[in-house]
């Protein structure tokens, strides 16, 4: 069976989720394996996790100067994997930085490149959901092709791997330390699950009045252990951070559940959630736009239903 290499993200000596939803999918496609990129030191902490989610083998390409520089000397990392492997595919989560590598690498292994996978099929080929949702595409690469998958496209599933160590060795070249990191900021963390890959998302629109009443959101999202999100037009009017934002200029959401509060349904919001496996709106007006979208529709005034909602929620837990 072709093995199929996964870029592994981590944080703090811990795989991040989409890792694991990819790990899953990869053994649509043949084997998963694995492939840590990073300082010295990176992969140790993380092989009982990555064997714990059916990585057979796990390429390790540690040095320094991948850790002090930016893509292109990961972009290398992978294709040196990529050449002793022999892959049917590459998977890695869609997220700013992969794209770059991914695009970096199909051009290395002249393959296709196929971005913001939601479905994988057996025979390689993808499902795309574009065009805010409205079109779903399927689509095939020729060569060994490299694929970015949206994160929620699938859910992780436990299955026992050897996790078997291969350790890679790479000359970076000169071209690929162009970039180099000078400094690294922390982003600080609270209690909620990030916003680009959480299973459960609420969100607040411009029906919530003020900025005040954005607790009746945090609330809810709480109740649920879920993250935050927002329409443009609370983004726009300072009431919480553009990093919070919801839609084709802010974050695109795939969660399990997205629970829309207040939220009108403009194009450009549902252009980055449209794809939520479950979508619940509350919404006083009828004729609001997400409700063509919506699994669940509650037509009501969003400061009794939300509370009461929340109050259920906490006295089911």
């Amino acid at each position: 069976m072709a093995e199929v290499l996964v870029l592994v993200d981590s944080l703090d000596g811990t795989v991040k989720k989409p890792t694991l939803e990819l790990l899953t999918a990869a053994r649509q496609l043949g084997e998963p394996a694995a492939v840590v990129v990073g300082a010295p030191g990176t992969a140790e902490p993380l092989k009982n996790q990555l064997a714990e989610f059916g990585a057979a083998k796990v390429y390790v390409v540690e040095n320094d100067d991948i850790a002090g520089y930016s893509v292109a000397p990961k972009a290398e990392a992978l294709k040196a994997v990529a050449d002793q492997a022999s892959p049917a595919a590459v998977l890695l989560a869609s997220t700013a930085e992969n794209k770059e590598i991914a695009a970096r690498l199909a051009l290395k292994l002249e393959s296709g490149l196929l971005y913001d996978a939601v479905g994988l099929d057996a025979d390689g080929g993808v499902t795309q959901s574009i065009f805010g949702a409205a079109v779903t595409v399927k689509a095939k690469a020729k060569g060994t092709p490299v694929i970015t998958v949206r994160p929620n496209s699938v859910a992780p599933e436990a299955s026992s791997g050897a996790a078997d160590e291969v350790k890679v060795e790479v000359t970076v070249s000169d071209a690929a330390k162009a970039a180099k990191v000078t400094d690294t900021v922390v982003e600080e963390k609270g209690s909620r699950p990030q916003l680009s890959d959480a299973s459960v998302v609420v969100s607040g629109g411009r029906g919530i009045g003020k900025a005040d009443n954005f607790d009746i959101i945090e609330k809810l999202a709480d109740s649920l252990g879920a993250a935050v999100g927002a329409s443009r037009a609370v983004v726009d009017a300072g009431w919480v951070p553009h990093t919070m934002q919801v839609g084709q200029t802010g974050v695109t959401v795939s969660p399990q559940l997205y629970v829309a509060v207040g939220i009108s349904g403009a194009i450009q919001h549902r252009a980055g959630m449209q794809t939520s496996k479950t979508i619940v709106a509350i919404n006083k007006d009828a004729e609001a736009p997400i409700f063509e979208i919506a699994d669940f529709g509650v037509i009501g005034d969003l400061f009794e239903v939300a509370p009461q909602l929340t109050e259920e929620i906490s006295k089911r837990k």
